[in-house]
């Protein structure tokens, strides 16, 4: 009650122009809350890929771990990153609003972009879009305020050691990810159960050694948790290191060997150790940012409030080249916010899943990303430099290497192996810890995210059919993170322009246009994610051992498509005739648009049950598999017609050519209705199982036909003759030729679905 009651009689205690500043403050605080969950649903993927991946553990206990590193890392953090206060900028050449214009652009242009990577399935940096968002809105007040002189305020330098550290790390990072990987791979190979021997004390040594070296120097170092350490024990560590990590390395390699004589997995135990050690810097080093920015904005309104006298403009924020002081309640409650995030975010898990698939060894497995020429340039000039260092390599050694790297048939569950896992944390906590003791700004996410590329490209998990894949899905990430800098600095200076000419009002604005966004972009996600349903049949049919079973699940999964297809065709071939008859252009759009992702959709479910296939009993494999592909060529072949039909309709009316002239609408309506009803009929039959009515089906698909065969050539004869548009012609006509090959297509799925679904 008291303390209510300090509330209440502080806020009575304030002017009106403090209450507004304090309102701004408030829903910096509220917003810092959800950066922080956005932020763990974008970076967990740093510390949770290589566990995760390699299934070291269940995923509640490498949670668990990790959940155990971020707290401890959040609550002992040695401070909120000074560059939110005078790292960017010298606070003592701008006013209170100035400050409080920049802090508020950073954290609302912070949410949106993190958001929107998330949303993508992208992670991306939080400490370049902090550094950029603040570069931005700074760069704009400082025009505002001071006119060209201002710039000279601005700490551009840092920026730009930032971009160049950029593209050192994930240059480096890759390249040391490959090289220790095909070392680590021709030491262990892929059974390297068999092969661990007297190595394992070595191997566990070096890589023990190496996590407590980073958690020391990047975790530790700087942060609260020194201060409850002995003098003497400080001085070892910090003063001696390399004497401490020699000694180290002596006790965990004599651990490790004896751990692994006593049957412990000695790999599991270095890769949750490097977990948690990648968790705990995370949280230390990197989310606090977020945090950073609200509390600069909360110190400035305390000194404000104290000293400012109510000049807003005339106030100036010296107080911020101060060294930044904390409060621990701060630090703990950030740290239980990321715990919170980490176990229950669902963004989370589509980041993680994007790393993941990138690195994965399975091969066969559906891509998340297509193909680009810049891909298709790069795995064809490597393919021809990796053939002509083939060619010149002596056939003995070949023999040997292949030897080495022969794959082991592993659980369809796991991406990699342990040995990877185990490269990826220790070589990744190695580098970023060099990068500290060098004084560079590297960014855990790049590193971590380019070490898993280069051990997989060096565990040979880019094969010839998934490389293409592989490489465009890491240049859209790479790509999208040099993409944060700059989007980052024109958001955060586009917000900064707008509150710094419109004052307290413009703020307001902002701050219920931001609230607007964020509750449109939950209630979309929630939709997304309500339509896409956990395939139950496809994960029964990897999993189970029973061949009935799979086969069960698999017929009913490719019923489950086809249906979905042929209600898809059914309505997008309606919908283009429909919006072509009235002249309307957007539907025709995003007509093409759903066709466009329809086929990478039947792709992608193409191979996922052509797998399934393999799964079963070999003869009935054998005597149904002709039907099935019958059945999926005829549904890419459905939308490839009405790709067809759609693209000449598009370009007729973006054009703003004459439209279909009411004879032709009024002849062809009957025609659209008719092969609507069949298509749907269709439908109907393969969703029920009872084919009884196919015959009927087929034969009214095989009558129209024989119609549109006919009106097919009355087109042709008007078309000679015709003295009106020729490009409405020429459209009707193809309209009516690709119908008749629809008919065509959806008959053979009928006949190949009886075949394939019969008992």
């Amino acid at each position: 009650m008291d303390f209510i009651n300090g509330i209440i009689s502080y806020v009575s205690g304030l002017g009106s122009v403090e209450l507004s500043y304090l309102f701004v403050v408030l829903f910096m605080f509220t917003l810092a809350i959800i950066d922080l969950t956005v932020g763990v649903s974008n970076d967990a993927v740093n510390f949770l890929s290589s566990a995760v991946g390699s299934r070291a553990a269940k995923i509640k206990h490498v949670l668990i771990v990790a959940a155990l590193g971020v707290f401890i890392g959040a609550s002992f953090s040695g401070g909120m990153m000074d560059v939110a206060r005078h790292g960017i900028f010298d606070p003592g050449f701008f006013s209170f609003g100035n400050v409080m214009c920049i802090y508020l652009a950073v954290v609302i242009s912070d949410v949106f972009l993190l958001d929107l990577f998330n949303s993508l399935g992208l992670p991306t940096s939080t400490t370049v879009s902090m550094v950029f968002e603040l570069l931005g809105a700074s760069f704009v007040t400082a025009l505002i305020a001071h006119g060209g002189a201002g710039l000279e305020h601005l700490d551009t330098g840092r920026a730009l050691t930032i971009i160049i550290s950029i593209f050192l790390s994930v240059a480096i990072a890759f390249v040391f990810g490959l090289v220790v990987q095909w070392i680590s791979r021709v030491i262990f190979t892929f059974h390297y159960k068999k092969r661990l021997g007297r190595k394992i004390g070595l191997y566990g040594g070096f890589a023990t050694t190496a996590i407590i070296y980073f958690m020391l120097i990047k975790g530790l170092k700087g942060s609260v948790l020194v201060g409850f350490l002995p003098a003497s024990v400080q001085h070892l560590i910090f003063e001696e290191t390399m004497f401490f990590l020699i000694c180290a390395f002596v006790f965990f390699t004599i651990l490790m060997q004896v751990l692994y004589w006593l049957k412990v997995n000695v790999l599991k135990v270095v890769v949750l150790m490097g977990t948690f050690s990648l968790a705990m810097a995370f949280a230390g080093n990197d989310l606090v940012n977020f945090i950073g920015v609200t509390l600069a904005g909360f110190e400035s309104f305390k000194d404000f409030v104290a000293n400012g006298a109510g000049q807003v403009e005339g106030f100036m924020m010296n107080s911020l080249n101060l060294p930044a002081t904390t409060n621990v309640l701060f630090l703990i409650g950030a740290g239980a916010v990321m715990v919170y995030a980490l176990f229950t975010s669902k963004k989370a898990r589509k980041v993680l899943q994007t790393s993941i698939d990138l690195s994965s060894q399975q091969n066969e497995e559906g891509e998340m990303f297509g193909t680009s020429s810049v891909a298709r340039n790069m795995v064809r000039a490597v393919s021809k430099c990796v053939d002509a260092v083939t060619r010149k390599t002596p056939q003995g050694v070949k023999n040997w290497l292949g030897k080495r790297f022969a794959p082991l048939e592993e659980r369809e569950d796991v991406a990699f192996d342990l040995v990877r896992a185990s490269v990826n944390l220790v070589l990744a906590g190695l580098l970023i810890a060099v990068g500290t003791s060098l004084k560079l700004p590297l960014s855990t996410t790049y590193v971590t995210f380019m070490v898993g590329m280069g051990s997989s490209l060096a565990d040979r998990a880019w094969g010839r059919e998934s490389a293409v894949y592989r490489v465009t899905g890491v240049v859209s990430v790479v790509g999208g993170w040099f993409i944060t800098a700059g989007a980052a600095f024109i958001i955060a200076a586009l917000v900064a322009t707008i509150m710094n000419y419109g004052g307290v009002v413009a703020m307001y604005i902002m701050i219920a246009l931001v609230i607007y966004l964020l509750i449109r972009s939950h209630i979309n996600y929630n939709k997304k994610k309500s339509s896409e349903k956990v395939d139950e049949k496809m994960i029964a049919v990897f999993k189970s051992d029973d061949q009935e079973v799979v086969w069960q699940n698999l017929k009913s999964h490719t019923a489950d498509t086809l249906v979905h297809t042929l209600t898809f065709s059914a309505e997008a071939y309606k919908k283009m005739f429909e919006s072509f008859s009235k002249d309307e252009l957007r539907p025709l759009k995003s007509t093409l648009i759903r066709i466009v992702e329809e086929k990478a959709l039947m792709k992608k479910q193409r191979r996922s049950e052509t797998r399934g296939l393999q799964r079963i009993d070999q003869q009935l494999a054998f005597e149904r598999s002709t039907w099935y592909h019958l059945c999926t060529n005829s549904c890419q072949q459905m939308l490839n017609t009405l790709t067809r039909i759609g693209e000449p309709m598009r370009e007729h009316a973006d054009n703003s050519f004459s439209p279909l002239s009411k004879h032709y609408i009024a002849e062809f309506s009957p025609y659209c209705n008719d092969i609507y009803k069949v298509l749907k009929d269709i439908n109907d039959i393969i969703a029920s199982g009872n084919y009884e009515a196919s015959e009927e089906v087929s034969a009214r698909a095989k009558q129209l036909k024989h119609s549109l065969a006919t009106l097919r050539k009355e087109q042709t004869m008007r078309l000679h003759q015709s003295k009106g548009s020729l490009r409405m012609d020429f459209v009707y006509l193809n309209l009516i030729q690709e119908s008749h090959e629809l008919l065509s297509e959806v008959r053979n799925l009928l006949r190949g679905g009886n075949k394939f679904f019969a008992d």
